[in-house]
């Protein structure tokens, strides 16, 4: 297997394991879209991405490393697509 290949199953599993993870815990997809909301409305934008997770792993089964350089790929992808909802959410209104 090359390191290409090793890297694309790690990537792999650690989304099948988060996934896995709202599917049993649905609860925390709500609470994750409303503290990013949350903290997307906020005047300052430095640091939000930290925001977001530290509250997320605060007040949810889900852990998400408060430095966002040890953020996995499933973290940074998960916080990517909960700016993007939510961001879509306010171009509609």
């Amino acid at each position: 297997m090359s390191a290409s290949e090793i890297q694309k199953t790690r990537v792999i599993n650690e989304l099948r394991g988060f996934i896995k993870k709202l599917l049993q815990e649905p609860e925390i997809l709500e609470q994750s879209l409303a503290i990013a909301r949350r903290h997307l409305g906020e005047n300052s934008q430095e640091g939000v991405v930290s925001r977001i997770a530290n509250e997320i792993s605060d007040t949810t089964g889900i852990h998400i490393p408060e430095d966002p350089a040890d953020h996995s790929e499933a973290d940074r992808l998960f916080l990517e697509l909960l700016k993007e909802v939510v961001s879509e959410e306010q171009a509609l209104y």
